[in-house]
């Protein structure tokens, strides 16, 4: 174990870093003690107790180790959020430094603290101009629960008590929590715990793969842009608050909507005078090659919800980018806004976002995701479509995914589908995590979103070990004559 005395801050990260390279790990005893105690987030219990959990123990650059010393390529940066990627001592002394001056104080009863002011005037800067004002929460759960609260409390301040129904997409995520799992369209979840939750509608997502059989892409985006207006109307314009959507679908396996879908849920969203909520979780902070995708989807939220990459992950952090129409009504108003959270504004967590948006605009990684690396991977990730077991692959920025398919078509809607109970995915994701890649398996749609840092030619690396398990994945399925 490390001694209790503190040495100076890059003496300290130093030794632990060479520490956890040097250590030796007991993985079954690691194992054991997981299994024993720790329940795990969207997990089968009971199917990881009898494989058990890896174990990391390491990261550097785009990098992981494991407790049995095998080295990873992380193509998910974590879990969509370590932009900057491992290792940056800058932000561990960043947080360090704010741990010896002030861990800890919260932002209830009239107070604040430096690191918190610091980000928000810092977010209001590299935000979209409609944003002068900032909500912390603890996650992007948090952040969307605080949508909710925050839009309903904006109509019944401007005496439109009725005006309470949000509408989301199917297959959205928006959170685990009561409020976010019910925005968000992921069946899976509203199975358990009766959910949605009252005044929560969903429409179609915009799937060109999924449901644009005979459209072009451009007829498709204004189709799938419609069901927001039939939505609307169905339920009645005046019983509607907001709208809320990902740029780009994350966890529901990159979804990239046709380029004219989001401009129309703008037009129609402004003919309603409905708020319009950008879930920007993953797609802020330079992952689509802008500080926030919004703006390359050409689209003008009242809210924007933020999380993961603000910190790339290094410490929990998440929060509402409120636009001006709804701050000036809540500030003009006046009244208690009966919601917040411990952790809102938490001093270390605000120091280590502070330390991440340095890294992001000093090594200028959001201009080369968009002139430089995101085109070049674009480039790469197009070329994987030629193998036999993909259908249909599409990238934007730093996120890309692929379909695998039994058989191939000229025309992708014709591509014949492998059956959901052969689940393809996870065996393919299993042949990635098995020779050093992590390729996440959403169905049967591998998807990446490698960190923000990597190199040219380490996406050269990244598309050799994809192929690789790709035709690993094939000889597998042809053995088992599914192909």
């Amino acid at each position: 174990m490390y001694s209790n005395s503190l040495t100076p801050s890059v003496t300290l990260v130093a030794s632990v870093k060479q520490a956890a390279k040097e250590q030796v790990f007991d993985t079954k005893a690691i194992q054991k003690l997981d299994s024993a105690h720790y329940l795990h987030p969207f997990t089968d219990f009971k199917d990881l107790n009898q494989k058990g959990a890896r174990v990391m123990v390491r990261g550097q650059g785009i990098y992981l180790w494991d407790s049995e010393g095998k080295k990873i390529l992380d193509g998910m940066s974590g879990l969509w959020c370590v932009n900057v990627g491992y290792g940056r001592t800058s932000i561990s002394e960043a947080v360090y430094k704010q741990m010896e001056t002030l861990p800890f104080y919260n932002s209830f009863f009239n107070t604040t603290n430096v690191p918190a002011v610091q980000l928000a005037a810092k977010l209001v800067e590299i935000s979209p101009p409609q944003f002068n004002h900032v909500f912390f929460t603890g996650s992007g759960s948090e952040g969307n629960d605080t949508n909710l609260r925050m839009v309903r409390r904006y109509w019944d301040l401007l005496g439109y008590k009725e005006r309470h129904v949000i509408i989301s997409r199917h297959n959205a995520y928006h959170g685990s929590t009561v409020a976010g799992a019910s925005l968000g369209g992921m069946s899976g979840m509203h199975e358990q715990g009766g959910l949605p939750i009252p005044g929560i509608v969903h429409i179609g997502q915009p799937n060109y793969f999924e449901a644009g059989r005979g459209m072009t892409e451009e007829e498709f985006g204004l189709k799938a842009a419609s069901w927001l207006e039939e939505k609307i109307l169905e339920v009645g314009a005046e019983k509607v608050a907001a709208f809320i959507g990902e740029p780009v679908q994350g966890a529901g396996g990159v979804i990239i909507p046709p380029a004219n879908y989001w401009p129309e849920i703008q037009r129609i969203c402004d003919k309603y005078g409905i708020l319009l909520i950008a879930d920007e979780v993953i797609c802020g902070f330079g992952r689509l090659g802008k500080w926030f995708g919004s703006e390359l989807m050409g689209f003008k939220p009242d809210l924007i919800t933020f999380a993961k990459g603000v910190t790339s992950g290094y410490i929990p952090l998440g929060g509402v980018l409120v636009g001006d129409r709804v701050a000036d009504v809540l500030i003009e108003k006046g009244g208690d806004f009966n919601h917040g959270f411990t952790y809102s504004g938490h001093p270390v967590a605000c120091a280590a976002a502070l330390e991440n948006i340095r890294i992001i605009e000093q090594e200028k990684l959001v201009e080369k995701v968009a002139t430089e690396t995101g085109p070049y991977l674009k480039r790469q990730f197009a070329t994987l479509a030629t193998h036999p077991l993909v259908g249909y692959a599409d990238s934007i920025g730093f996120v890309a995914g692929l379909n695998l398919v039994r058989k191939k078509a000229d025309v992708v809607h014709d591509c014949v589908l492998f059956d959901d109970a052969q689940s393809v995915g996870m065996i393919c994701r299993g042949y990635m995590f098995n020779n050093g890649m992590i390729m996440r398996a959403v169905g049967d749609r591998m998807i990446i979103a490698p960190p923000l840092c990597m190199t040219v030619a380490q996406i050269d690396e990244m598309i050799e070990l994809i192929r690789s398990c790709l035709d690993q994945t094939l000889m597998d399925l042809q053995g088992r004559g599914w192909v």
